[in-house]
Parts: C-alpha cells; sequence; structure tokens
C-alpha cells in the first residue's frame, strides 16, 4: 500500500477549492518543468526572496537554491506556491 504525504494531500485539497471556478487552470492543467514553474510562481507574488521563503516556511537559502536551479522544488512545494500567488491574503 502506498503511503501519501499528508501535507501534499491537504494543499491538493486546498487548490481545488482555490481553483474551483475557473474551468481551465493552466498551473493545474499542464505538468510544467519546476524550475519554469518556481520562477513565474515566485514572479507572480512579487514577494522579496525574505518574504517569499517566510511564507513558504522555508529558508531563504532554499530559496536561493531553486533560484539557482540547483535543487528542483518538490511537487507539495510547487502546490504551495501555486496556492501563495492565487490567494493574495496569504501575501503581503
Amino acid at each position: 500500500m502506498e503511503s501519501k504525504d499528508p501535507m501534499f494531500e491537504l494543499l491538493t485539497s486546498l487548490e481545488q477549492i482555490v481553483f474551483k471556478d475557473l474551468s481551465q487552470t493552466v498551473t493545474l492543467a499542464q505538468k510544467s518543468n519546476p524550475f519554469t514553474e518556481f520562477e513565474r510562481l515566485r514572479k507572480g507574488t512579487g514577494l522579496k526572496t525574505i518574504d517569499f521563503a517566510r511564507e513558504m516556511g522555508v529558508s531563504v537559502a532554499q530559496v536561493q537554491e531553486w533560484e539557482s536551479k540547483r535543487v528542483k522544488p518538490s511537487m507539495t512545494e510547487l502546490k504551495l506556491m501555486r496556492l501563495i500567488q492565487a490567494t493574495p491574503v496569504l501575501s503581503p
């Protein structure tokens, strides 16, 4: 039996709620390169690196790793980024 990441499942549910009114959401419908999607989502938030890291619950060094394309964000991290970008209340 396959064990599922509870955070991934939670974020999937939240994503369905946030994007429920959109018939075709690019971020949900297409599988894109994690680095390309990260760049688009990061820019879409308008947050500074330190603020983005705080919203994501990761270190500034982790965000810099993603930005430099040394480390690819996980699917769970990408889901959280989509929610942060789509929900302005979550961002300052």
